[in-house]
């Protein structure tokens, strides 16, 4: 677990592929159980310790995640999802090129429980939710793609149904069209950076998770990002 940002308030980390954020059906330990014994460890805390989880990450899906240390940062931050005011960037890697080098979509996805998976579609259905990103391509190599994506609605799966739907499914999703999986079992989706006003102190905190080590892709087109 790598620390991003701490203080008396919040908590953020660089989430690998392989983590959980919050216990499911696997019995995995989750990302928030081990946040919570850090603390506990790190300022000798005795009893139960506070931590708030005020959004998710797709278990294949790597970056930043922020957590709440207190009842009033959650409370707050969880209101600052909902209406928007904590922007997150993503970077998706994609084998197809996409028609424009910059687009907004727009469509209605459905949400089958059972398959845990979307399915967008280009018109309004009464049982689907409107979701819309914005992405640009930043960069690229002889055979894949860097796209830069914002969401405007957070959806179920929503960047790798939509990605998907634009004919660029992103590198190792295969339950969304990829043809092969990584070989680390993830999907190259990274939650690469959030930026907000802090919910206590109001200060701005601009947050960016350096791309997973042990992916040599990744870091070949970080390595371009930063050299542009």
């Amino acid at each position: 677990m790598t620390v991003l940002y701490e203080d008396n308030h919040i908590i953020a980390v660089n989430k690998s592929s392989s983590e959980i954020v919050q216990g499911d059906k696997t019995g995995d330990q989750p990302l928030s159980e081990t946040i919570k014994a850090y603390l506990k460890e790190k300022y000798n805390k005795p009893g139960d310790v506070f931590l708030g989880v005020t959004h998710r990450l797709d278990r294949p899906v790597s970056g930043v995640v922020l957590f709440a240390k207190t009842s009033k940062a959650l409370a707050r931050l969880n209101e600052m999802f909902k209406t928007q005011e904590i922007k997150k960037t993503y970077w998706a890697l994609v084998k197809e090129k996409p028609e424009q080098p910059e687009g907004r979509l727009e469509h209605y996805l459905t949400r089958n429980e059972k398959q845990n998976k979307s399915t967008a579609y280009d018109k309004e259905r009464s049982d689907a939710k409107k979701a819309v990103l914005s992405y640009r391509l930043i960069a690229h190599s002889d055979t894949y793609y860097l796209l830069e994506v914002h969401l405007e609605t957070g959806r179920h799966h929503q960047i790798r149904c939509q990605l998907a739907k634009m004919g660029c499914p992103i590198k190792g999703d295969l339950k969304y069209g990829f043809p092969r999986s990584n070989p680390n079992g993830g999907i190259s989706l990274h939650a690469r950076s959030v930026e907000f006003i802090h919910p206590v102190s109001k200060e701005h905190i601009y947050l960016t998770a350096p791309v997973p080590e042990d992916d040599k892709l990744w870091k070949t087109f970080q390595a371009m990002v930063n050299s542009l």
